[in-house]
């Protein structure tokens, strides 16, 4: 039982408001075929709406089956229309781009009905109409009587309890609305039939009610309902969905009727991607040019393992770089060096003792083209403290100036300068290197015997004198091994001594990356090392200890239980010349593959022990790669950032192409919601659509860029003698797809909810 219980409706137009329905109060039985009479503006097409759920009233209540409707939301409303509701037009309102099976299918299809099933009821509802033998045709293909056959048979086929027929035969010729109207009388034998009409000769020849409207008041009824009549029936309802395989299928057909136009849209859209595919193809080839050349030439790049290696966390990193910042400017006019942290607490020592290097001689020899050490010499350096005046050993930071025949090499004639003083000539002088901001390690400071927290003066540092004392004086036998004479200030004035002295100050040139990370300290010349070492092989301690048995030195004299305690056993060995673990160890890979199998046995050496016991090795081959990797992506992400800003036009463009596609499909949305679509499946449909051009656009971008890279590798193989350089690779392919499709449904997304917002009403009224 359908009831209308006074029911208002107005419309605003402006400050004007024009009521269509006062308080319009009725009751329609479950089967018979109402006509409702009445002028143009008299309500009649507002009420009809009003029933069908397209509209809503502004007070009253329809009541379905005994149900109320106040409270209905929007989906209650879709799902009464597409299971209660079957609705035709007077201008048919078919979707014209899809078959008319499918037309008569879509009401099915949004209330979840089985392919199957569909197929079967929307036959059987065409052969009832008698246009069996139409099935595949397209709207427009037909004629105007066949069309409102096929809106017949929609309104039909979900088998509804209510028929609403909107002046049904006004577009039809006399005898093919006889034909239509007949039909209508036959679906009223069980069903109810509400028709608009402005034509009384139909109303009174096949209606078995008339309802007379009047400036939206009924003014009469020809047979009401009576209380007695009451019908006991329960309001039931299905759920509605579109399936989004559906919307495709919707959007797809409207899609091919717009060839030209979605051919276009998708080939500029494609643009961007056929750009990003083409730098991605050549990224991926040189990159592989890169690691074949890196293989070929890096091989043999040795894996160096320190003896001392600076090991820096982020917050240690950053501690470190923020000590060094003294003022916004760098390289500045001062005379003056200030202190920075102590970057020996950042050192970490590898124990390179005997059993390590035994571990190392028994690696696989396929593995290694070669092992070799290097050992250092160990300079007794003693210094008169500038503040107490006592004479104390120190241990600064000491390395050989990098030089070619005696002069400085390439590197630091490129990367340094001198600020102060001169460069040291003679095998005795040295010269002290500072950091871009004028910065000296603290512990420099400390052992010079400056205060590590103030500044000194460059005067203050060349002033300075190191005493360089031999072996043979430092070291003394007392029986149970070799140990340092303590008597600084009697050593301190031996003859035997080198005086070492600070001729400059040397500091990195503005711009070198070398510079900035070289690190400072104490810089001496080779011939410094070589007259050490000459002086040290001539003296008495050296032949007796080369007789003797290395094991005098025991743990008695080092704690060989802590890391320092062993390097000193170390340096003391090194001191006194004795065959003794190296300061450095270099092992040369015969190819990549054995590089990873000697990095594999070196990690295992250090598995079980903690962070202190560890050895850290670098590799050099694989420090150049990840640079020369780094920089080939950087310049790819340059590059594919560029081509990305296509990417985006593309997708407004399809944001206004969908809107486009939006104006032109009102009406389609109009019948969707009419048929029950919700607001979510219109916006489905026209995702749907994005998602096709999207999808469309990445494959017509990747397959043009494919094609690209025949005649790009036959320029840069004439021009580099490279071949294949540019190479798709199909995860890049697959990733492209997925951004290009996600990019174009967000472009249309905005458009897609315009429609979905579209009054119903209003859509079906649009052309």
């Amino acid at each position: 039982m359908l009831e209308l219980k006074k029911i208002n409706k107005s419309y605003k137009t402006g400050s004007f408001t024009q009521k269509a329905l006062k308080d319009v109060s009725l009751k329609f039985r479950k089967n018979e075929f109402v006509a409702i009479l009445g002028a143009s503006g008299s309500g009649k097409t507002t009420m009809l709406n009003i029933i069908g759920g397209l509209d809503r009233y502004d007070s009253g209540d329809l009541i379905i089956n005994n149900k109320s409707t106040k409270k209905f939301k929007n989906i209650d409303w879709d799902r009464y229309r597409n299971n209660c509701i079957g609705f035709i037009f007077q201008s048919y309102n078919l979707i014209p781009h899809i078959t008319i099976l499918d037309n008569v299918e879509m009401a099915m299809t949004l209330s979840g009905v089985s392919a199957r099933t569909r197929r079967r009821k929307a036959k059987a509802a065409l052969k009832k109409v008698g246009l069996i033998d139409h099935i595949h045709k397209r709207p427009n293909q037909l004629s105007g009587g066949q069309m409102q056959r096929v809106a017949i048979a929609r309104a039909l086929v979900n088998d509804p309890e209510i028929i609403l027929a909107d002046e049904p035969t006004g577009a039809l010729d006399t005898k093919t609305s006889v034909q239509i109207m007949e039909l209508i009388k036959e679906i009223a034998n069980d069903k109810l039939v509400i028709m608009v009409t402005h034509n009384p000769n139909l109303a009174n020849q096949y209606s078995s009610r008339i309802i007379e409207l009047s400036d939206g008041e009924i003014k009469d009824d020809s047979n009401p309902v009576e209380e007695s009549e009451d019908d006991k029936s329960e309001f039931k309802i299905k759920k509605t969905a579109m399936s989004f395989l559906t919307a495709l299928k919707l959007s797809f057909n409207n899609i091919r009727t717009k060839k030209g136009r979605t051919i276009l849209t998708a080939f500029a859209s494609s643009i961007g991607i056929i750009g990003i595919a083409l730098i991605l193809a050549l990224s991926n080839g040189f990159q592989i040019q890169i690691d074949k050349f890196e293989k070929d030439t890096l091989s043999q790049m040795p894996i160096i393992i320190n003896q001392q290696t600076v090991v820096m966390d982020n917050d240690t990193q950053s501690e470190i770089m923020d000590s060094m910042k003294v003022s916004d400017k760098s390289y500045s006019d001062s005379q003056e060096i200030h202190p920075i942290i102590d970057q020996q607490s950042v050192t970490h020592y590898n124990d390179l003792d005997l059993d390590y290097i035994d571990y190392l001689e028994k690696m696989d020899k396929d593995l290694v083209g070669g092992l070799s050490y290097v050992r250092t010499i160990n300079m007794n350096i003693l210094h008169e403290n500038a503040t107490t005046k006592k004479v104390e050993p120190i241990k600064v930071n000491m390395f050989p100036v990098p030089e070619v025949d005696d002069e400085p090499g390439a590197v630091m004639k490129d990367n340094f300068e001198l600020i102060y003083g001169r460069e040291p000539k003679e095998y005795n002088e040295a010269m002290l290197l500072i950091d871009i901001n004028n910065g000296l390690d603290q512990n420099i400071f400390k052992t010079l015997g400056f205060d590590p927290t103030k500044t000194i003066k460059f005067d203050q540092i060349l002033d300075q004198e190191f005493k360089i004392v031999l072996n043979e004086d430092y070291y003394t036998n007392v029986g149970t091994g070799f140990i340092p004479n303590v008597n600084y200030e009697k050593l301190y004035g031996n003859d035997n001594n080198i005086t070492l002295k600070i001729t400059g100050i040397y500091r990195g040139v503005e711009g070198s990356k070398f510079a900035q990370y070289s690190g400072n300290g104490i810089m001496y010349k080779e011939a410094l090392a070589k007259e050490i070492m000459q002086r040290n092989e001539k003296s008495a301690i050296v032949k007796a200890q080369r007789e003797a048995d290395y094991n005098v030195i025991t743990g008695e004299l080092f704690d060989l239980s802590t890391k320092e305690g062993r390097l000193l056993k170390t340096n003391v060995l090194a001191a006194i010349g004795g065959e003794t673990a190296p300061f450095t160890v270099q092992l040369y890979p015969k190819d990549f593959k054995s590089k990873d199998k000697i990095h594999d046995y070196l990690d295992k050496w250090n598995e079980g022990k903690s962070d202190d016991d560890k050895v850290v090795y670098t590799d050099t081959a694989e420090t150049i790669s990840s640079l020369s990797s780094g920089i080939m992506d950087a310049i790819t992400v340059v590059l594919i950032a560029f081509s990305s800003i296509s990417l985006i036009v593309s997708s407004i463009m399809i944001g206004i192409i969908t809107y486009i596609s939006v104006l032109e499909r009102t009406k389609e949305i109009g019948i969707l919601r009419a048929l029950g679509a919700r607001k979510k499946d219109i916006k489905r449909v026209f995702n749907a659509e994005t998602f096709i051009i999207g999808l469309s656009s990445a494959l017509i971008g990747i397959g043009i860029a494919f094609l690209l890279t025949f005649p790009i590798n036959n320029i840069i193989e004439n021009i580099t003698e490279l071949p294949n350089v540019a190479r798709v690779n199909p995860m890049h392919a697959l990733a492209l797809t997925i951004i290009n499709v996600t990019l174009t449904t967000l472009g249309g997304f905005i458009p897609a909810r315009i429609a979905s917002k579209k009054d119903p009403v209003e859509s079906l009224r649009s052309e």
